[in-house]
Parts: structure tokens; sequence; C-alpha cells
């Protein structure tokens, strides 16, 4: 994926200091962007019989969720193995989706 675990661990500390006013917008922020990202993941994922694409769903909290596959060989079609080629789908879903959430957050953080 395109960002970096230290822009996540920055935005959760960012997060921590929000006003309680503040939290309900970027829960919405977060939740949205987690929705897209799922929706982009179903349409980029690789169909074979249908089972990846279906298993794909999201956990969605105040101000942190999970977006993923809960089929066991997932990271395999997005990582590759010596044997087969990535298909990667959850890493540009995310590249695509998460400057948008960095750009939302970031207001709400730093203000207009």
């Amino acid at each position: 994926m395109g960002f970096e675990t230290s822009d996540i661990r920055r935005m959760q500390a960012d997060l921590g200091r929000l006003s309680a006013r503040a939290i309900p917008v970027a829960s919405k922020a977060i939740a949205k962007t987690t929705l897209d990202i799922e929706a982009d993941a179903k349409t980029l994922a690789p169909v074979d019989t249908g089972n990846l694409r279906g298993s794909i769903s999201s956990d969605i909290k105040t101000l942190s969720s999970e977006v993923g596959p809960t089929a066991d060989y997932g990271r395999y079609v997005e990582e590759g193995t010596s044997r087969m080629a990535p298909q990667p789908y959850m890493g540009p879903a995310a590249d695509r989706r998460f400057p948008e959430l960095e750009l939302a957050l970031g207001t709400i953080v730093d203000g207009p």
C-alpha cells in the first residue's frame, strides 16, 4: 500500500486530541472512507468463484475501522506467492481513498 503505518499512528494520536464536538465529524469521515474502500476492493478483487469478493467486509467503530476479506487466501491473492503473481485489490482501494481521509481528518484536527 502507498501509505505508511506511521501516518496512521500519527492520525490516531491527532484524533485522540479531538474535542467532543469533532468526534462525530471524524467518525463520519472514517466510516465513509471505510465503506468506499470496501466498495473499491470488491470491484478490484479478482473473481474466480466470487468467494473472495463476497468475503470483503468492514467493521466500523467510532474512531477506527477495519476492512478486508475473511477468505483465508485473501492475503495470498493480494501479495502473491512463489507460484502466483500478486493481484492487489485491497492496497489499491486503500491508496485511492486514504488521501481523502487524510485531508478530511487534517481539516478537522488543524481547522480549515
